[in-house]
C-alpha cells in the first residue's frame, strides 16, 4: 500500500522540530491510511499545533460550488484559530502567520489545473516566503496517475484562482512536485520541504494505491469523479449542467433543452476513447437548473488508460453547441473572482476552445492544438519529478 506524507509523519518517518509552532493547511481529506486526521497527528507530536488554515469548501468540506465563501472560527475541539483562505482573502494575512515557525500543507489534489487547492497552497508558499517561515508539504497521490498529461497549457494573461502557473488541464504531477517547480522559479523562494510518499508509482490510479478515498470537496464523491473532472470542469463555463446537485457530478451533464438520445448518439459517434455515453434524465437539487428536468448523458469510463477527459469535454461542448445552437451559451463572469474574462477562457486557460468551436473546428482538431505546448511542458517538468 502507498504511504502518503501524512502516513510518513504519523509513523515517525518524519519528525517536526520539537517546540515548533505549526500552522496546518488542511481539510477533511487530510487523513492517514487509518483515517486519523493530520491535525490530530501533529497535536500529539512534540511540535505545537497553533492554528489551522482551510481552502475552498472549508476545513470540513461544507460549502458548495464557486465563490461560496466561509468565515474563520475557533475549533471547538482543539481550541485554536481556523483561518479562512476562501473568504475575505485567498492568501494568508501577515497576522495569521506572525506566531508560526512552520506551515504544514496536507491537501488532496485531483490532478486538474482548475482545482483550487494547488493555488491556495501556492499563495501560502509565497506568504511563508515573505514572512520567513518554512513550509512542509505532506505529499499525496495524483488520483489520475503521473504519466498522462492532456489539454491546453495555461496561457499568459489568463492567470486566475483556477490557474496561476502554466499547467495543462490534466497535469500528471503531485501537489509536492508542482510546488517544488514553482518555488524554483520564484524571485523570493520559500524554504520548502516535500515529505515524499513511499510506494507510489506514476502509473497508479487512486484505486491502485490501497488508500481510502475521502471526498476532498463536496462534488468529488468518488475516484470515478476525478477521472472525468479535468475535462468536464469546462462545463462550468457553459450553460450545460455539469451535474452539480446530483449524486454523480461531472459524470452527468445536460440541460432542459437537450434530447438525451440525440445527445448521447452524437457523443458516441465522436470517437472518444475509453468511454460510453448513456442517455439520462436527471433533476439537479441545486446549482444550474435546480428543480428542473434535464436531458443529457452520463459518461462511463470503460478504460481509464485510454480515456481522455479533456477531449471528452470538448466533444460534449461541441455537440451541445452544434445540436442546440439557439440554446447553448457561454456563461458571463464572474467566476472564481475573475470579473472581466469569460469563465470558459480562464478555466480552459485561454480563448482557444471558444474560438475553435465558434470557427467550426472538430474536437480532434482542437485537441491537436495542445500538442506543442504539452511537449514543452513535459520537457520542462523532467527535473521536477520526485517519483519513478
Amino acid at each position: 500500500m502507498v504511504l502518503t506524507g501524512c502516513d510518513i509523519l504519523s509513523g515517525g518517518g518524519y519528525i517536526l522540530p520539537s517546540g515548533a509552532r505549526v500552522g496546518l493547511l488542511t481539510n477533511q481529506a487530510s487523513v492517514s491510511a487509518s483515517l486519523v486526521h493530520t491535525a490530530d497527528i501533529i497535536a500529539r507530536n512534540d511540535a505545537g499545533l497553533a492554528c489551522l488554515f482551510g481552502p475552498q469548501h472549508g476545513p470540513s468540506g461544507l460549502t458548495q460550488a464557486n465563490m461560496i465563501e466561509w468565515e474563520g472560527y475557533t475549533d471547538p475541539r482543539l481550541g485554536i484559530p481556523v483561518h479562512s483562505l476562501y473568504g475575505e482573502t485567498r492568501s494568508p494575512l501577515p497576522e495569521m502567520l506572525e506566531k508560526l515557525d512552520i506551515v504544514v500543507v496536507d491537501l488532496q489534489d485531483v490532478g486538474a489545473r482548475p482545482y483550487t487547492y494547488i493555488w491556495t497552497a501556492l499563495l501560502m508558499m509565497r506568504a511563508c516566503a515573505a514572512a520567513g517561515i518554512d513550509m512542509i508539504v505532506l505529499d499525496r497521490p495524483n488520483p489520475l496517475g503521473g504519466i498522462e498529461v492532456e489539454g491546453p497549457v495555461l496561457e499568459e494573461g489568463y492567470e486566475s484562482f483556477v490557474g496561476l502557473w502554466p499547467l495543462p488541464l490534466r497535469h500528471g504531477m503531485t501537489i509536492g512536485e508542482i510546488l517544488l517547480g514553482i518555488n524554483r522559479e520564484e524571485p523570493n523562494p520559500c524554504t520548502l520541504e516535500i515529505v515524499k510518499m513511499k510506494g507510489w508509482k506514476r502509473d497508479m490510479l487512486f484505486t491502485d494505491t490501497g488508500l481510502p478515498w475521502v471526498m476532498p470537496s463536496p462534488n468529488m464523491p468518488t475516484p470515478d469523479t476525478a477521472l472525468v473532472y479535468p475535462g468536464m470542469v469546462l462545463l462550468e463555463g457553459t450553460n450545460i449542467s455539469e451535474g452539480r446537485g446530483t449524486t454523480r457530478p461531472f459524470e452527468l451533464s445536460g440541460a432542459p433543452w437537450i434530447d438525451p438520445l440525440e445527445f448521447s448518439s452524437a457523443l458516441g459517434a465522436a470517437g472518444v476513447p475509453g468511454a460510453v455515453f448513456r442517455p439520462v434524465v436527471f433533476g439537479p437539487t441545486f446549482d444550474k437548473y435546480a428543480g428542473k428536468e434535464c436531458g443529457g448523458m452520463q459518461v462511463h469510463v470503460t478504460d481509464p488508460a485510454s480515456f481522455r477527459p479533456a477531449l471528452c469535454a470538448v466533444a460534449v461542448i461541441r455537440a451541445a453547441s452544434e445540436l442546440y445552437p439557439e440554446s447553448f451559451a457561454w456563461l458571463d463572469p464572474p467566476y472564481e473572482y475573475e470579473t472581466d474574462k469569460l469563465p470558459i477562457d480562464i478555466i480552459y486557460g485561454g480563448p482557444g476552445l471558444r474560438e475553435g468551436i465558434g470557427g467550426g473546428m472538430t474536437a480532434e482538431e482542437i485537441a491537436f492544438s495542445w500538442k506543442r505546448p504539452l511537449d514543452r511542458f513535459l520537457e520542462s517538468r523532467t527535473g521536477l519529478i520526485l517519483y519513478d
